[in-house]
């Protein structure tokens, strides 16, 4: 049982009342069953002791006799468990069933008025457990009354057998009915937890762009944490939209100072200092690539993706191959793409530019002579677009490959550039919970892929 999991808490704390109510249910009914047979073996004694009493009467000679014996087997055979007996003040055992044998039942000497009836259970012969029935009576005699004890006794073992018959007969309704409450918990939980797994299926569109807002349907006890869920994306939003104003703000800020190094470096070149020209041209192309960073940034990692972002693979990269075959590094590329189908990934257009135009541009200023671009379902994962790019370049060591996208890193200073390009890639991937990974390629340089998730509503 997961020890946080709401629905097993629910579960637990169901089976212990179910198991608990049951119990208490068998040990009652089983009471009760016994209480009742009990009262009916009662009032059989009772009958019974009314009618030894009728029986008794004094002899002439004074001896007490019966007119009629109880008439039951049970009575005539030994240690049977049911017993009579009828005691005279200071002669216990006067008269008693051959059942008893050689036995008399010794009862408690307790205050018993004539005609009063008590009810006492006594242990009696073999380890027997008696439930006994008393009544003192006046038989007339001459030259006066005789009071007489009568006692009829029964078993308790009759009565035990019927309740755990009875208690054995229960079992098959006591689980039909532990069943139908597990079932009834069962829906319960499911109809009690429904809202809360409507509201993490909402949540869950929230998060993959596809709404905006959680729906204002849910029941009343959880219908507070959608108006505050609500009230945070709001809030979020416009705090999104206010850091992304700021950094437009900042990037519009900077172009005229970075056109006027621009300038600067142009003017030393002519004045005969080329060296100090490429150093100036260098640091206002790092810092345009870091401020456009900055803006990719404040753009994707907003945590909320537009609900219809969708863009088209392959015509974004035939429309940035088009530029780069016009470039110095692109033209001298042989571009191959192999496309299975048209693939629409989730994904802002102005992102898949980004994303593809830095892994293109990388690929071109490693590769000798040939790129080859592969987009194509993704075999590992459901509903993503895999997109491959390869190049013929010297590749890059198994050991860097976990570094690569890092910010800053150049394996290879030789080569121009900000080292920003790759670290752009893994912001807009990670963004849009897509996947990047690195492998060699067939044509001996490096490979990248990109794992990139379908635009919504296509199969």
């Amino acid at each position: 049982m997961k020890r946080r999991s709401l629905r097993a808490r629910l579960w637990l704390s169901a089976l212990i009342s179910i198991t608990l109510a049951l119990l208490i249910a068998w040990l009652g009914l089983a009471n009760l069953f016994e209480r009742h047979v009990e009262r009916h073996i009662g009032v059989e004694l009772e009958v019974r002791l009314n009618q030894l009493a009728a029986a008794v009467e004094i002899a002439p000679d004074g001896a007490i006799r019966l007119t009629q014996e109880p008439q039951s087997p049970a009575f005539v055979q030994p240690l049977s468990g049911h017993y009579w007996q009828i005691d005279r003040p200071g002669q216990p055992g006067v008269l008693r069933s051959r059942s008893l044998w050689d036995e008399v039942l010794t009862l408690p000497d307790d205050d018993l008025a004539p005609g009063a009836i008590h009810a006492h259970r006594l242990p009696g012969p073999a380890g027997q457990s008696l439930l006994v029935r008393e009544r003192r009576i006046r038989v007339s005699a001459d030259p006066e009354p005789v009071e007489l004890r009568l006692i009829l006794a029964q078993d308790r073992a009759e009565l035990l057998a019927a309740r755990a018959n009875f208690t054995a007969d229960m079992r098959p309704y006591l689980g039909l009915i532990a069943f139908l409450l597990t079932l009834a918990t069962l829906i319960q939980i499911q109809t009690g937890l429904a809202p809360l797994e409507a509201l993490r299926r909402e949540v869950g569109a929230i998060r993959v762009g596809r709404a905006s807002r959680l729906v204002a349907n849910g029941a009343d006890e959880v219908q507070p944490l959608v108006v505050e869920l609500n009230a945070l994306l709001e809030a979020r939003e416009r705090s999104v939209e206010r850091a992304r104003a700021w950094t437009a703000d900042l990037a519009h800020g900077l172009k005229t100072p970075l056109s006027v190094l621009a300038t600067d470096a142009e003017r030393l070149r002519r004045a005969g200092h080329p060296d100090l020209a490429e150093d100036l041209d260098q640091l206002a192309l790092t810092m345009r690539r870091r401020v456009e960073r900055e803006l990719i940034r404040a753009r994707v990692r907003s945590g909320h993706p537009p609900h219809a972002a969708r863009a088209e693979v392959v015509e974004n990269l035939a429309r940035l191959l088009r530029t780069l075959e016009r470039t110095p590094a692109g033209e001298r590329i042989d571009w191959r793409i192999t496309a299975t189908e048209r693939s629409t990934v989730a994904l802002m257009a102005d992102d898949l530019l980004e994303l593809l135009g830095n892994l293109l541009e990388n690929a071109a200023k490693w590769a000798r002579d040939r790129v080859e671009i592969q987009v194509s379902p993704s075999p590992q994962a459901e509903r993503q677009v895999e997109i491959r790019i390869a190049d013929d370049g010297p590749g890059v060591p198994p050991a860097h490959w976990p570094r690569l996208g890092e910010r800053g890193l150049r394996l290879d200073e030789r080569q121009a550039g900000t080292g920003l390009g790759l670290a752009i890639v893994r912001d807009v991937v990670e963004a849009y919970g897509g996947t990047l990974g690195f492998d060699h390629a067939e044509l001996g340089g490096l490979l990248v892929w990109v794992r990139l998730p379908k635009a919504h509503g296509l199969d």
